[in-house]
């Protein structure tokens, strides 16, 4: 298999991904709203609405995410003069790849990863962890850049935004429908029994909703993973080198003190080793990246 055809296999599998998602968002607000009597044109302006109150929150995020995420993880921006070596590898790998050259931030922490973010390439950031800058040979370095340049590219960090808004929207709608059928169960009046199945299949919807909705957003982040190396070989035409690299920052034991559950998925490797991950059957349903043997094989395939 060819860089270039593992691109538009990951696209493909992102995109029906995506659309399916939307689909399933729409169903739960309309199960929703149907099991409080609404009709279905009704039922379908409700689902709308929490779809653009989604856009509206995700326009706010989109400008402040990428400054957010610094802050949490504790970069500081750098200058040209700080690490020459480190911005010459960004800065070229930048010239072949088209893109602007993003800031870049050193995260004081001798566990080895990076990740990038920023809403556009034009106001992209990327993060590199001292011990990465340490510990990876330059072409390994090297690989790991044009990766994260990679997710820059791909407009990942903004695609992820949207999917996290999401998410969130229906975690949100799935609590408050819980509690109002609570609150309001003993005061509902009796003309309303041929709700009786949307108000069924709300209760189901509410409770599977935000795990459903979570295990698709992991399942975006894992294929802009698979994306993003395939994308990063094919820049520095040399897979090698971050298959490499992976197994190395895999080997590597020390968690990222500074990563927490909200921006491990930001990450070019789970930086949280000291959690255990989920085992047996669906293990990696519940992973925010691909399991390195899997990324590394995929590497090592391409010609």
């Amino acid at each position: 298999m060819t860089a270039y055809t593992q691109i538009s296999s990951n696209r493909l599998k992102t995109w029906l991904i995506m659309f399916f998602f939307a689909f399933f968002v729409t169903l739960a607000f309309y199960i929703f709203a149907s099991a409080y009597g609404f009709d279905a044109p009704s039922a379908l302006g409700i689902s709308g609405i929490a779809l653009i109150a989604a856009g509206i929150m995700n326009f706010f995020s989109y400008y402040t995410s990428d400054k957010l995420v610094m802050a949490i993880s504790g970069a500081k921006q750098i200058q040209k003069k700080d690490n020459p070596d480190l911005f010459r590898t960004v800065e070229n790998l930048c010239i072949a790849s088209g893109l602007p050259t993003p800031k870049i931030y050193i995260i004081e922490d001798t566990a080895p990863n990076a990740f990038a973010t920023g809403r556009d390439p034009k106001h992209a950031a990327i993060a590199f962890t001292g011990g990465i800058v340490s510990k990876l040979s330059k072409l390994e370095l090297e690989g790991v850049t044009a990766h994260e340049l990679s997710h820059v590219g791909n407009y990942d960090t903004r695609l992820m935004t949207i999917v996290a808004i999401l998410v969130g929207t229906v975690a949100l709608a799935a609590d408050f429908f819980l509690r109002i059928s609570f609150y309001s169960r003993g005061d509902r009046d009796n003309d309303r029994g041929g709700n009786a199945i949307f108000l069924a299949l709300g209760l189901v919807m509410a409770i599977l909703a935000p795990v459903i909705a979570m295990l698709i957003q992991l399942a975006i982040s894992r294929k802009r993973e698979f994306l993003a190396d395939a994308s990063g070989a094919l820049l520095t035409r040399n897979p090698d080198s971050l298959a490499d690299a992976l197994l190395k920052i895999s080997k590597d034991k020390e968690p990222l003190e500074a990563a927490n559950k909200a921006t491990a998925h930001l990450y070019i490797t789970n930086p949280l080793k000291n959690q255990k991950n989920a085992i047996g059957l669906f293990a990696n349903l519940f992973n925010t990246h691909p399991p390195i043997e899997e990324r590394v094989i995929a590497l090592r395939s391409m010609q």
